[in-house]
């Protein structure tokens, strides 16, 4: 498991997902869903905020468990895109460009 729990480089430590969901903050998990509804057009409750990191066995929240960098990692047995010999690819490169320090933690990682 890569020191990010993710698959992409995110860094799961700074998601207000992860963080409310580890801290079991309910006021905090309600806030997110009331947010993030309104911000991404979505039916979400304070129930669906929850993730222990995309690349766990525990809860993933609803889009990361369906990513499809997460997808590809998962179909190629790795941890992370760190160990793919084809990074960057096109399946990471809509990522990176919106979030290049995730690239930049893969890299950190190679």
């Amino acid at each position: 498991m890569t020191k990010f729990k993710s698959a992409c480089g995110l860094d799961c430590n700074t998601c207000e997902c992860f963080v409310a969901h580890q801290a079991g903050d309910n006021d905090k998990k309600k806030d997110i869903a009331e947010r993030w509804a309104k911000n991404y057009n979505a039916d979400l409750s304070a129930s669906d905020i929850a993730c222990d990191g995309c690349m766990s066995e525990g809860a993933h929240f609803g889009w990361c468990g369906k990513f499809p960098i997460r997808a590809c990692v998962v179909e190629k047995g790795f941890d992370s895109c760190a160990e793919c010999e084809n990074f960057p690819c096109s399946t990471n490169e809509f990522l990176y460009n919106a979030v290049p320090v995730a690239k930049e933690n893969i890299q950190s990682l190679r």
